[in-house]
């Protein structure tokens, strides 16, 4: 189906839709659910609606409404359930977005999530699209979260590298968001399930540019590279790696461990934006004031095919 007023659709990989409501406002729309990654259904509530809430900020946008989608099983108490949709309800308070309601069914497996509604100027929306060379990419949380909760169900991961996990999973993408609304990007994403490389990858496609990411500026979590390097890496991880594999250039000092961090499938991930370089220490510095933990971890060079290099 093809519309005029589709601003943004499945083509180019992008976190949301756009529909063009009119010359200064357009909606955006999004849908998030999975499966527990917590014991703690209070917690799981909030990191599961901060990742639907996520794909809006992405494109730039403010998200306004929300509902509900719940998988819940027969065997497990109402009172878990309440706590998952608890959660959900107090980070949804948090971003200032109403929850209109929503859908339940019964399933084997416990599932939340929401589906979102938002909206953007068309001339402020970010996409994967805009990307130019010269750009500065801003990371704004530390990668890792696959590897923690693949070391957390092995019953390996130390609980102080779980719970840092979980809480900067359940941290909302506003704040970043806020910060560079300030600022002109150029194009951008958040990074979820196809890890870093990969949305990377899908930034280099959309945009037609070279992206070079350095490892030494790349913020991880506590932990991380320890469990990498004993196996505990999610299987999503090397789904990543054979589907994105040929789009990527390593140098030869980028260890298997780092491959793996690159490639780990991300719950709630930070954002990747590309700003102007002659703004990027700015852009860093206050999003830093804000509490951000952002850092400045690669750059866009012109090409004759896309790419993303890893030093």
């Amino acid at each position: 189906m093809t519309d005029p007023r589709v601003l943004v659709g499945i083509e180019t990989s992008d976190d949301a839709g756009v529909y063009m409501l009119n010359d200064g406002t357009a909606l955006v729309q999004t849908v998030d659910f999975f499966s527990p990654m917590t014991d703690d259904a209070y917690l799981f509530g909030q990191i599961a609606a901060a990742n639907a809430l996520s794909d809006v900020y992405a494109m730039g946008g403010v998200p306004l409404t929300a509902l509900n989608i719940v998988c819940y099983a027969a065997c497990i108490p109402p009172e878990v359930m309440g706590e998952i949709l608890r959660g959900g309800a107090m980070k949804a308070l948090e971003a200032k977005v109403v929850i209109l309601g929503g859908h339940t069914v019964e399933n084997d497996d416990i599932k939340y999530g929401m589906a979102v509604t938002g909206i953007v100027n068309p001339e402020a929306m970010i996409t994967n699209r805009g990307v130019e060379p010269g750009n500065k990419f801003i990371l704004t949380k530390p990668l890792g979260s696959g590897i923690i909760a693949t070391a957390t169900k092995a019953e390996i991961a130390a609980e102080s590298h779980s719970r840092s996990a979980l809480q900067v999973m359940a941290t909302l993408n506003k704040d970043a968001a806020e910060v560079f609304g300030a600022y002109k990007v150029y194009g951008g994403t958040d990074v979820t399930g196809f890890g870093l490389l990969g949305h990377a990858v899908e930034l280099a496609l959309g945009s037609n540019v070279e992206i070079h990411l350095y490892t030494a500026a790349i913020p991880v979590l506590p932990g991380v590279r320890d469990y990498a390097a004993m196996g505990l890496v999610p299987a999503g991880a090397y789904s990543n790696a054979a589907h994105f594999g040929k789009f990527i250039d390593f140098d030869v000092a980028v260890d298997e461990i780092w491959r793996d961090v690159l490639f780990d499938p991300q719950t709630s991930g930070g954002l990747l934006f590309a700003v102007g370089a002659a703004q990027a220490d700015e852009v860093v510095a206050m999003l830093l004031r804000r509490g951000v933990a952002a850092r400045e971890i690669g750059e866009a060079r012109s090409s004759l095919s896309p790419l993303v290099v890893v030093w």
